[in-house]
């Protein structure tokens, strides 16, 4: 029995995630067939009583193995187009964050509320607590409240990072002079781990990214009441 995250994609925790792996079992279902289908063609075209002219060069068979491509082509690109949009498409956000990369952390400022930043290092072998996990954790959780759509602005300081956490369907570049955006809404409480996704420099490896769902109560709870005033 593997352990978490070994194998296949985690549990979706957004619904674009959802969506994404709605797709991802679309598409597989569409490959195995095309496997199956051509593995089928293949040894029927190595028996000798189908090798004839006839067969090899048929119009018919040309016609077909040009159109079906194409039909498989549309059958992808409807559902990945509309993936694209979803995932592009922004509206009225409950709450906005900035992440900024670093050699090698993250900073975050709550952009909704006054003089609300942190940063997020990981935490050693010697700091981890039973239950987390190595190489994940970091000393401050991002917080944002569940049920609620939440815009999270990514830039970087120095080289290009990439804000990714999986279970979320959330990944973007972090590009020095140029804000990237990004929007989700997590359905159920709990922690979410990701880590930098692009090769930022030695410590890549030691860039992880924890982000905690809450409900509203909890997650105004966690704000400082100094930081309640909204710029």
């Amino acid at each position: 029995m593997s352990n978490w995250g070994q194998m296949g994609l985690q549990e979706a925790s957004t619904p674009l995630m959802e969506q994404l792996i709605l797709f991802h079992d679309h598409a597989m279902v569409m490959l195995i067939l095309i496997l199956t289908l051509v593995t089928f063609v293949t040894f029927t075209l190595l028996m000798e009583k189908y090798s004839c002219r006839f067969i090899l060069e048929s119009k018919t068979i040309e016609t077909m193995w040009t159109m079906l491509p194409v039909f498989i082509l549309v059958i992808l690109a409807f559902p990945s187009l509309r993936l694209l949009y979803m995932l592009d498409e922004i509206s009225q956000p409950t709450l906005s964050m900035k992440a900024i990369g670093h050699q090698w952390y993250w900073s975050y400022e709550y952009s909704d509320f006054k003089n609300l930043k942190f940063d997020a290092f990981m935490l050693n072998d010697n700091q981890i607590n039973m239950g987390e996990y190595r190489l994940l954790e970091t000393n401050n959780h991002v917080v944002v409240p569940m049920n609620s759509s939440v815009r999270l602005l990514v830039t970087s300081e120095d080289v290009i990072h990439c804000w990714t956490i999986p279970s979320l369907g959330v990944k973007a570049d972090a590009i020095p002079g140029r804000l990237n955006q990004l929007n989700f809404m997590i359905l159920r409480p709990g922690v979410f781990y990701g880590q930098c996704s692009e090769i930022c420099g030695a410590n890549h490896s030691f860039m992880p990214i924890a982000l905690e769902a809450t409900n509203m109560p909890t997650f105004l709870a966690w704000i400082n009441p100094k930081h309640l005033t909204q710029v």
